[in-house]
């Protein structure tokens, strides 16, 4: 299962500083100047889930394993990267490889840090960015039109995608139903795609519930500030965080908004009393589709599968309990799995 967020914006707004953070360790160049990144940095960072932590706790298990993302650090767009300014079509094409988007917006001020244009303008710096992406998916829709032959329904999903792009709209904004998102999934529009914006502020600005006008929703993050807490042992980690009045980094809210933003529940698996893990499924995932993020070889010789609440399984302290009490389903192929759910595949 392919699931990448890819982290854009222009040069110079903390990209590779986030990324640092997200992966807790110093893997991308952090450069003062534009395209110090050129070649996507790629690092899996686990999903903070307490649920998983107390499962493990109850059955008394040591190995735990967390559900995945995996993040992409590309390199700076500019103005005129849709006509290959800036490396433009490069970077266009590292976006089109990912499942959804972080658009990161610059809030912070740092004179050893020039900002690209001059001054720091977030609004401005985000209609620059969305206007590069909108005309490059205008190139792409326009060719499509021109070479749809005999396919009536998918060149109407075709026009109402330019009409919308020509206006200067977002492809998401095109309003289309999840059909027409299919039939047009082939040409991977950067404005179709899911985005989180990320305003990446100074420490007192976030501390402090900054907010820009003009902006669509966005949350709030210091990306150096978090790269400095990383860097803190454990207790005076979440000493500091109490004086920041939050029972959680903005880092692990950001991961955790991430993996929402990709439509994911998360099911867990108990191996043997000696492994517990946690797993992504699209929302409205089956049984069977679970089975397949597992192990081909579970879907392939898949019979039933035992599926349990983990509060409930926590709380009965282990299979045999649940089982008695009756708290454990049997599923079939098609069982929609919720989130939270704890399952045991037999084949």
């Amino acid at each position: 299962m392919s699931l990448s967020i890819g982290i854009v914006g222009l040069p110079n707004v903390g990209k590779s500083t986030l990324f640092n953070a997200l992966l807790k360790r110093a893997v991308a160049d952090v450069g003062d100047y534009p395209f110090t990144t050129v070649e996507p940095n790629t690092g899996v960072v686990e999903v903070p889930d307490e649920r998983l932590t107390k499962l493990a706790d109850a059955l008394k298990i040591e190995k735990r394993v967390p559900a995945a993302v995996k993040f992409y650090d590309i390199a700076g767009l500019v103005k005129g990267a849709h006509e290959g300014e800036g490396l433009g079509n490069q970077f266009l094409g590292h976006i089109r490889q990912v499942d959804a988007i972080l658009h990161l917006v610059r809030g912070f001020s740092a004179e050893k840090v020039p900002h690209v244009s001059g001054r720091v303008d977030p609004v401005h710096d985000l209609a620059t960015v969305n206007l590069e992406l909108t005309l490059a998916d205008f190139e792409i829709v326009s060719r499509a039109v021109n070479e749809t032959r005999g396919d009536k329904d998918r060149l109407a999903v075709l026009e109402k995608l330019y009409g919308a792009l020509k206006q200067g709209k977002l492809a998401r904004e095109a309003d289309l139903t999840d059909e027409e998102q299919v039939a047009v999934a082939d040409l991977n529009l950067l404005t179709l795609k899911p985005v989180l914006y990320v305003l990446n502020l100074d420490e007192a600005a976030v501390e402090g519930g900054a907010e820009v006008k003009g902006l669509p929703e966005v949350m709030l993050i210091s990306a150096k500030l978090e790269a400095e807490i990383n860097e803190l042992a454990e207790k005076e980690r979440d000493e500091y965080l109490k004086e920041l009045k939050q029972d959680e980094p903005f880092l692990d809210r950001l991961i955790k908004r991430c993996y929402s933003l990709l439509d994911l529940i998360t099911f867990f698996t108990v191996k043997g009393g000696k492994q517990a893990q946690a797993w992504p499924l699209k929302r409205d995932g089956t049984a069977l589709e679970a089975a397949e993020v597992v192990h081909t070889d579970f879907a392939k010789n898949f019979i039933k599968a035992g599926v349990i609440l983990w509060q409930d399984l926590v709380r009965s302290g282990g299979w045999v309990t649940a089982r008695k009490k009756g708290l454990v389903k049997a599923a079939g192929k098609g069982y929609i799995l919720k989130d939270g759910e704890v399952v045991e595949f037999f084949t």
